[in-house]
């Protein structure tokens, strides 16, 4: 299928299977690495980006699904050279052990400080719910997180 799409405010068009996965369109077809594949099922949160938006697993879309959509990964969130203030917050704040996770975690906070520039801890626990950190990372995750929210992290 001739796919349309927009990725970091650029938009593309592909010719790929209706039933490839947007995680493989990501990596495969355009070289971007930052979003992960850890289980392929939708359980990790490794493979997050944002899809109009919203945080969501790449692993769970086939491109049939993102046809005229807006896709921010993880390398949409630089700009001119300067990290998002959540990328800085989570250097800042040591968030980042391994950083398999980091990607997917920045962007479910990013979805979150998009809706919720304000969120309590409660909130920011709930939107990172869906995100496993194999490193035991969660505290500075949580500072990073509410750093950036105070510092006004929540533009794109």
């Amino acid at each position: 299928m001739k796919l349309e799409f927009t990725v970091n405010d650029k938009k593309r068009v592909l010719e790929v299977a209706a039933d490839k996965r947007l995680i493989d369109i990501l990596r495969e077809d355009l070289g971007l690495m930052g979003t992960k594949e850890g289980c392929g099922e939708g359980e990790c949160g490794a493979c997050t980006i944002l899809l109009d938006g919203k945080a969501i697993h790449s692993c769970l879309l086939v491109a049939a699904q993102i046809s005229g959509r807006q896709v921010i990964t993880i390398e949409g969130l630089e700009k001119n050279g300067k990290l998002d203030p959540l990328q800085s917050a989570f250097v800042e704040e040591v968030a980042i052990q391994c950083g398999y996770c980091t990607p997917g975690m920045i962007l479910s906070a990013k979805a979150l400080l998009l809706e919720n520039p304000a969120p309590t801890e409660a909130e920011i626990r709930r939107a990172l719910a869906g995100n496993i950190c194999r490193c035991s990372g969660y505290t500075q995750i949580l500072r990073a997180v509410n750093r950036a929210a105070r510092e006004g992290g929540a533009a794109i």
